[in-house]
């Protein structure tokens, strides 16, 4: 497709997001569209929004601005894909979209739209979070529900993120720790209960019970050290990635492979991969 595929050819050239509405628009057109941009629905593209979301985040993480111009088209289709399908089933349209958004910045910014007064970085984020609070408390009004700390806090999350987000709305209503010793109390706890679980056989779903109660408490305790666990666990991923493959490129140049090695032929090279790490 050219731009003059999507516009009349004496037309002012389109504004890029106009252009974008107008290729989204070609390819849902039942007369000659895209058969597999047809064929989706809100569930079959959810999949690949958080995908493009995750890949913005990896683009941001590595400094790849290139990449992240790029991550960022990516994502921004995501938005008008689904934008254009509601559309064609009467829902709303992308400039309901964005004039949603534009109306909810406004209201949440108080201090920048009216005359609330905030002038660091914390005062605006109990700002923030006042206005969320009011408009959660209006919305489980609407609906004739009891409002609930948690509400907001989507199922759709990560489960890593989800766990801390509960966390933090729990503690808002101070049920929480108070000494991130006692969240080390309930960490030996809940790994001595894994261990009294296998010792009795090792129920599957006692299992996955029991681990699931390890990592949310692992969680709690990167939240008191105000570290966020989802940052430290994609560091340590890509630490044993790399230490991984440098363990692999070290037995290539050998013309040997990882899984003709002992597990302490094995340890002996992640080691080595370790210490070069750290010298370099």
């Amino acid at each position: 497709m050219t731009e003059d595929d999507s516009f009349p050819p004496n037309a002012s050239p389109p504004r890029p997001i106009d252009r974008l509405l107008a290729v989204m628009a070609r390819l849902r057109d039942p007369e000659g569209g895209c058969p597999w941009d047809l064929e989706q629905n809100f569930a079959t593209i959810a999949p690949y929004t958080i995908e493009e979301a995750y890949e913005v985040a990896d683009a941001i993480e590595q400094n790849d601005m290139a990449a992240l111009r790029d991550e960022l088209g990516d994502l921004l289709l995501q938005v008008v894909f689904h934008a254009r399908m509601a559309e064609e089933a009467g829902h709303f349209a992308f400039d309901d979209v964005a004039e949603a958004i534009s109306d909810k910045m406004v209201s949440r910014h108080p201090h920048v739209f009216g005359d609330h007064d905030a002038d660091t970085p914390d005062d605006v984020k109990v700002t923030w979070e006042a206005q969320k609070e009011a408009e959660r408390r209006s919305k489980a009004g609407d609906n004739g529900e009891t409002l609930s700390a948690l509400d907001g806090v989507t199922a759709a999350l990560p489960a890593l993120l989800r766990a801390e987000k509960l966390q933090k709305r729990a503690a808002r209503v101070r049920f929480d720790w108070p000494e991130v010793g006692q969240v080390f109390d309930k960490l030996d706890e809940e790994v001595g209960e894994i261990r009294s679980e296998i010792a009795a056989g090792g129920d599957p779903d006692r299992l996955e019970d029991e681990v699931g109660d390890l990592l949310f408490v692992a969680v709690n305790l990167a939240r008191h050290l105000k570290v966020d666990p989802e940052s430290a666990l994609r560091r340590t991923n890509a630490k044993f990635e790399r230490r991984f493959r440098a363990m692999e490129a070290d037995l290539a140049g050998r013309g040997e492979k990882a899984e003709d090695q002992s597990l302490e032929a094995l340890e002996e090279l992640w080691q080595a991969a370790k210490r070069a790490e750290s010298a370099s």
